[in-house]
């Protein structure tokens, strides 16, 4: 058997294990508990934050539903107004119809963009969409002339042009786009040098008996490269014959090729000229041998189903 002695010392060391166990959970509890007391303490921040963000969000909610209160009145009072100049411009509206419909009546050509054929009322119940020189579009009556002589005669509508005459109205950039190949460029340059005084390098001379204008090969070919700076003489020559083949063709030949005798320097020479007859049928061009050209189509015809 041990002794009392041997019995009470490991009695003490138990005990002291025991202590010290204790004194680590005591520490490991207190930190516990201060660890919750610091969580308490961030939810205690965060739920003062909260009330604070919702007491903000009604006071704004608040504002919007005042803002809303306003806006809705200030509609109410908008709709109002918009509904009483509805009014106002319907029978404004009516007044003005009224009022050209006397002016188309009586021979005026008015602006399209300012007449509602669909809702005009006019003898016939017709009214007759044409262009004039100006580039501007007028409603008229069915072949009512305009007393007052605004915007000069009637031009052609785009539709009643040769393809030429079409081609040649285009600006450089418009006519690269629609034309790719080079000699029917060409050609619609060579039909606006004839036609407009503004161009300057005008190949065509005035002709006689029969012959309105022509232009010769070999100044076509000096024109050409006039026009196409850096074309050598040889690839003129070709440019010459494919420009006149596409004169012939977009103008529906209303052109033709003739060849004439020419005598230089005591030789003679046979060479070809391009040639506008007299009494060729260009649209919007008076005929030397015949009365003028009769009215140009119009540009359409619109009334009432």
């Amino acid at each position: 058997m041990r002794s009392l002695s041997e019995c009470g010392e490991v009695d003490i060391d138990t005990l002291i294990q025991a202590i010290e166990h204790l004194q680590e959970q005591n520490r490991q509890l207190t930190e516990r508990v201060d660890t919750l007391e610091d969580d308490l303490e961030q939810t205690h921040d965060k739920l003062e934050g909260l009330e604070t963000e919702k007491a903000t969000l009604q006071e704004t909610n608040d504002c919007l539903h005042d803002q809303l209160d306003d806006c809705e009145q200030e509609t109410t009072r908008l709709d109002a107004l918009t509904d009483a100049a509805r009014k106002r411009s319907g029978v404004n509206k009516q007044r003005i119809e009224e009022l050209q419909a006397r002016e188309l009546e009586k021979g005026a050509h008015l602006h399209t963009e300012t007449v509602d054929h669909h809702e005009i009322a006019v003898d016939g119940d017709h009214l007759e969409r044409i262009t004039k020189a100006d580039g501007h579009t007028y409603y008229r009556l069915p072949e009512s002339d305009d007393p007052l002589d605004r915007g000069g005669n009637v031009a052609l509508a785009h539709g009643d042009l040769l393809p030429i005459q079409q081609l040649a109205r285009m600006d450089e950039e418009m006519l690269r786009s629609t034309a790719n190949a080079l000699p029917t460029r060409l050609a619609a340059k060579l039909w606006k040098a004839r036609t407009d005084s503004s161009i300057g390098d005008n190949p065509w001379e005035s002709g006689c008996k029969g012959t309105k204008e022509y232009v010769k090969a070999s100044d076509l070919k000096h024109w050409i490269r006039r026009q196409e700076p850096g074309t050598s003489e040889t690839y003129a020559k070709k440019l010459v014959s494919r420009t006149i083949d596409a004169v012939l063709d977009l103008s529906k030949h209303r052109v033709a090729v003739r060849k004439r005798t020419e005598r230089k320097n005591g030789l003679e020479y046979t060479e070809r000229r391009l040639v506008l007859p007299a009494d060729a049928e260009i649209p919007g061009e008076i005929s030397n041998s015949s009365e003028p050209d009769q009215s140009p189509e119009t540009a359409g015809v619109h009334g009432h189903p």
